[in-house]
């Protein structure tokens, strides 16, 4: 199996690849357009040099990384995905060779998190307009992906993760709930600036508290995000 996982940044797409990663028929990659990305763009990321040496240049390359059949015996491939990473240039028609999830967080943390590490957030950086587009694209393509709320794994990780588990036809298993502390040996290099709290952990955080204040443009691009967010979330399962 090929699963693609489509999140925004500081959600808990570190923890549930982690949680996957921990499986025994399990292998994960971790943003494998986040190159290709900061070229398109140009933006300045922490650590862009060295991530930008750190993969594959060919999009081509990456595509049939990621929906290659996987031989018989061989591991099922976690994929771990910033939706704003899926510039227009790359191709989707490979999207019908894996599952797709869709992983949400309340804008207001998504933004309260992030603006913690990288200054003047704008709606391209969070993703959550990608996210709505690549799940239209999904859906398009006739294919049936699973919206899952971040808050419900953080509240009820066994039940949640179990009934993610049913909707690929995978039996759960108790390893998803936790992992070793340090982080992952394919974590991307970005991890040191990125993965703080992740390597901290050694399973999901409890529920999060009341939801943060924002004002100002950060205020704005909550507002914003909202009907976005809104718009999956009632898919989820």
């Amino acid at each position: 199996m090929n699963l693609a996982v489509w999140s925004g940044p500081r959600n808990i797409s570190t923890a549930l690849m982690y949680s996957f990663g921990n499986r025994d028929d399990f292998e994960i990659i971790d943003e494998p357009f986040y190159s290709n990305y900061l070229i398109e763009t140009g933006l300045d990321h922490p650590m862009r040099e060295e991530i930008i040496l750190s993969q594959p240049e060919n999009v081509d390359q990456i595509i049939l990384t990621l929906s290659q059949k996987r031989t018989i015996g061989g591991k099922s491939l976690y994929q771990k995905h910033m939706s704003q990473h899926m510039t227009n240039s790359i191709p989707r028609n490979w999207f019908d060779q894996v599952k797709h999830i869709f992983l949400l967080r309340h804008p207001a943390r998504v933004i309260s998190s992030f603006s913690k590490k990288y200054d003047n957030i704008s709606e391209s950086d969070i993703g959550f307009k990608k996210q709505v587009e690549l799940f239209s694209e999904v859906i398009k393509q006739g294919l049936d992906p699973i919206v899952v709320n971040s808050e419900d794994i953080r509240k009820s990780p066994e039940q949640t993760i179990t009934k993610i588990c049913k909707r690929l036809n995978i039996g759960f298993q108790k390893s998803m709930l936790s992992w070793p502390k340090g982080g992952n040996k394919d974590d991307g290099v970005w991890a040191s600036h990125w993965y703080e709290s992740a390597h901290d952990s050694t399973g999901f955080s409890g529920p999060e508290s009341r939801l943060p204040v924002l004002e100002g443009t950060n205020l704005k691009l909550v507002e914003a995000s909202l009907p976005l967010y809104r718009s999956l979330l009632k898919f989820a399962i």
